[in-house]
């Protein structure tokens, strides 16, 4: 099996362990896997309308600042692409000293924590969709279960890596109810397939460098989805820094705030 390696140069410090504890706890089972400190995950890329599928991994060097990147052969024709991506989704380009000199007290009890973006605008959109009031652990069981019933398996693959996760297009040609069968509640299910119509039409595009006020404005048209839902996805997705899901339970809790308002009139300091 051909395997490509890239090294990815980032910053210092970076708390890798934190980052890969956030992606264990909500991998998708068969997408993604958390194993002995290093990342795997499938990935679909396309290239001129061609798709290529394959995996990565990714672990810190243990004598440099730069991160492993390995990746199936397969995805070789779309390797700038892969290693884009790769950098969006770890937060490479973050300058932690610009952030502890921003957040102050708030990072100096994690230095180099990093954002984790998204590898697939879609898949993230849909992981926010199903983990609307349910615990991360449910919100990774019905991901697990959309991917198994309805995204591309994939042979060849190391750390249990056995399936790419369905695209915008495959659900949006799904029946709610057929998401439902998946224990999803109906409101959630059509909430997810009236989603992914709207990307796999081209109506939202959740790509980074894409418009976050013209992004947020049609997210929060669809049906189901809240302000939460369209800042946390903008933030993720398109790596917006400007993105402040001001509601969020574990933002307030570490601000010290009970007033969602009072929150976003102190976050825009760090705008």
């Amino acid at each position: 099996m051909h395997v490509l390696e890239e090294e990815l140069a980032y910053r210092p410090p970076l708390d890798w362990a934190a980052l890969c504890l956030f992606l264990g706890r909500r991998a998708i089972g068969g997408v993604e896997v958390v194993e002995d400190g290093t990342y795997y995950r499938t990935l679909r890329l396309e290239r001129l309308r061609t798709a290529q599928v394959g995996w990565i991994a990714a672990t810190p060097s243990p004598t440099e600042a730069t991160l492993t990147l390995r990746m199936s052969g397969s995805l070789s024709p779309v390797l700038p692409h892969v290693r884009n991506r790769a950098k969006h989704a770890f937060d490479v380009s973050c300058n932690p000293e610009t952030v502890a000199a921003t957040l102050g007290d708030l990072a100096a009890r994690h230095p180099g924590l990093r954002l984790p973006g998204a590898w697939d605008g879609f898949e993230l959109l849909a992981r926010a969709i199903l983990g609307q009031q349910v615990t991360v652990q449910a919100a990774r069981t019905f991901a697990t279960r959309l991917a198994q019933a309805f995204g591309e398996p994939l042979a060849s693959a190391p750390a249990g890596l056995k399936v790419v996760f369905p695209t915008a297009a495959r659900i949006a040609a799904v029946r709610s109810e057929e998401i439902q069968a998946l224990g999803v509640v109906g409101s959630r299910a059509r909430a997810l397939v009236g989603a992914a119509q709207a990307v796999a039409s081209g109506d939202i595009v959740l790509e980074p460098g894409s418009d976050p006020n013209i992004t947020l404005s049609a997210l929060q048209r669809l049906p189901g989805v809240g302000d939460w839902t369209a800042q946390y996805v903008v933030m993720r997705a398109l790596a917006w820094p400007d993105a402040f899901p001001a509601t969020d339970r574990g933002v307030l809790k570490a601000m010290g705030e009970e007033d969602p308002r009072r929150a976003r009139t102190r976050a825009t300091a760090w705008a």
